[in-house]
């Protein structure tokens, strides 16, 4: 049976476009695999702690030397890796905060890389490789080529790095201006917002069809 891993991490609710996006990929993800069963993290309602001294102890010790603080800190790590490990796709949903990811994603991110679970311990090859990664990116701003704040989106560039020791390779769907409804300075881009919006739509539309023909 396929397995989906759905992850959001917008604090905005039922008002995120990240959220909207990962929701619409979500249903377009089961209807391209009938019966097909998910893992879903919301990492702003129940964010992961951020990686701490017990964590960090707890990949280097041997499992039956662990302290209690290393033991929970390792079942979360296992956790957090297998849940990946045993998915088909992960959709993870990453709003820009601040020119850069939420915490709560850099801490998720820090939680992947454990040598032994989703790298190997002597060649340090990746183990999640097999696993699809999908990224449905909200920016509030413009950042692309040749606008005032290009490259300022340290988000973006970030994760594939930050991820890249397991193996995964995500690939990004990205809506921008998505403040310009709510920001009055940003109203003469609201078309442009639109028409962001509608092309990330498009292309989640267009995910996964070889798969629903099949």
């Amino acid at each position: 049976m396929a397995h989906l891993l759905h992850i959001d991490s917008s604090i905005q609710g039922d008002r995120s476009i990240s959220r909207a996006l990962t929701a619409r990929a979500a249903a377009r993800w089961h209807a391209a695999h009938p019966g097909s069963s998910v893992t879903y993290r919301d990492l702003a309602v129940d964010p992961i702690p951020h990686f701490g001294p017990a964590a960090n102890e707890a990949r280097t010790i041997p499992p039956e030397q662990h302290t209690e603080a290393q033991a929970a800190a390792w079942a979360l790590l296992e956790q957090v890796v297998g849940e990946v490990d045993e998915a088909d796709t992960v959709l993870l949903g990453l709003p820009l905060y601040n020119f850069g990811p939420p915490s709560t994603v850099k801490a998720w991110v820090d939680h992947l890389i454990v040598p032994g679970l989703s790298m190997d311990a002597a060649t340090g090859e990746g183990k999640l490789g097999d696993t699809e990664m999908i990224v449905l990116q909200a920016r509030g701003g413009g950042y692309g080529e040749g606008t005032p704040r290009e490259g300022w989106d340290h988000a973006q560039p970030w994760l594939p790095h930050g991820v890249s020791l397991t193996g995964l390779e995500p690939r990004f769907i990205t809506a921008e201006l998505t403040l310009a409804d709510v920001n009055p300075q940003m109203a003469d881009l609201r078309d442009l917002a639109a028409a962001s919006l509608k092309a990330a739509e498009a292309s989640v539309d267009e995910l996964w069809q070889s798969a629903a023909v099949a």
